[in-house]
């Protein structure tokens, strides 16, 4: 994991982004958080321009490190992510003012001899490499931390990035949405749920310092419609979630012969509108499986979510238990909102 520190940090008084489609208060607890805002692989020389929580961002690299800030130059606010970038500086498309490391305004065109005020510096975040992924905080305060993802380390492991899929929906939406497990029967039955199998047996998630596990056995399979185990009789599958509030969970789904499979659901809110949703994968077998054919598979699942989640009404999370209806197999959805109370956030979460 590479930690490269920001020139400044954004102060928590700082104004919100413009348009800001976040209630101001929930925005102030989400920017204190690590988020993933894109693939480690899609940064090559050219400038990447993103948006997370309302705030247009461009990252960049210079050299060895990556430089996140946000998508504007400080000159005549042309977005960043216009420029041209040559892998150690990026030079905006208006005037060609070169940037590079921490975001240091290196060059301006016009005046190459004269000294270059330090108001020409971009304001920068921190990037983090890590799953294959860039994470960064738009306010780091040193209260949260990545949330870590079991197995990805170990060498019998293979580790698989999927394209991440955008979702017309909001990110707490989405992230519940993965760890329900009363809707395979009815969701997932064109990739490996069984529709005459919809039986949820009891269990109770157990709440962490920054979130809650939960531990389902039952005997739905997670082979894809068609294997020839999809049906293993006798074989009692166990999934395992592991919840880090606000937006990142993981299932870590044991199969036959000591098989383990990890998917990390990192829900990254570009608005409270919209959601970026990152999928890192491990796993110790079918190693041989091309990775093409994951990236397909893994698409198709989340493709049947995400129609369900741009339906739901309403847009937002209601984290006061009165609101929806409930019933045993939501034990997780239930933790899920108390746990974001927990946190502070308001009670009809998000705007």
């Amino acid at each position: 994991m590479t930690l490269q520190a920001p020139q400044t940090e954004r102060p928590s008084s700082a104004p919100l982004p413009r348009n800001c489609t976040f209630e101001p208060a929930d925005w102030d607890l989400l920017s204190r958080c690590w988020h993933p805002v894109a693939l480690v692989r899609e940064l090559r020389d050219s400038p990447l321009g993103v948006t997370l929580l309302d705030a247009p961002l461009v990252i960049y690299r210079a050299g060895e490190r990556i430089v996140i800030a946000d998508d504007l130059c400080p000159h005549r606010g042309v977005p960043l992510s216009m420029s041209k970038g040559n892998g150690e500086t990026i030079a905006c498309a208006y005037h060609g003012f070169r940037f590079g490391a921490e975001g240091r305004c290196v060059r301006v065109p016009a005046h190459p001899d004269n000294a270059i005020p330090s108001k020409l510096n971009l304001q920068t975040y921190p990037a983090v490499e890590q799953y294959g992924l860039i994470w960064t905080c738009l306010n780091s305060d040193g209260s949260q931390n990545i949330p870590p993802m079991p197995h990805w380390d170990e060498p019998d492991y293979q580790q698989i990035n999927c394209p991440w899929i955008d979702i017309a929906g909001f990110a707490g939406r989405q992230v519940e949405g993965f760890i329900d497990v009363a809707h395979f029967a009815f969701v997932h039955t064109e990739t490996f749920a069984d529709p005459d199998n919809p039986v949820v047996p009891s269990y109770m998630p157990k709440m962490t310092k920054d979130g809650f596990e939960a531990e389902y056995r039952s005997t739905a399979s997670n082979f894809p419609v068609g294997h020839e185990d999809w049906e293993k009789p006798g074989f009692e599958w166990l999934r395992h979630f592991r919840v880090h509030v606000p937006f990142v969970a993981t299932l870590e789904i044991h199969f036959p012969d000591n098989g383990r499979l990890v998917i990390m659901n990192a829900a990254s809110p570009v608005s409270a509108r919209m959601t970026r949703m990152f999928s890192p994968i491990c796993k110790n077998f079918d190693k041989h499986i091309p990775v093409q054919a994951v990236y397909d598979f893994n698409r198709k699942v989340f493709e049947e979510d995400r129609a369900l989640v741009e339906a739901q009404k309403p847009e937002n999370l209601p984290l006061d238990p009165t609101l929806e209806a409930h019933v045993m197999a939501d034990r997780s959805s239930i933790a899920y909102r108390r746990a974001l109370r927990s946190m502070g956030f308001s009670q009809f979460f998000t705007a």
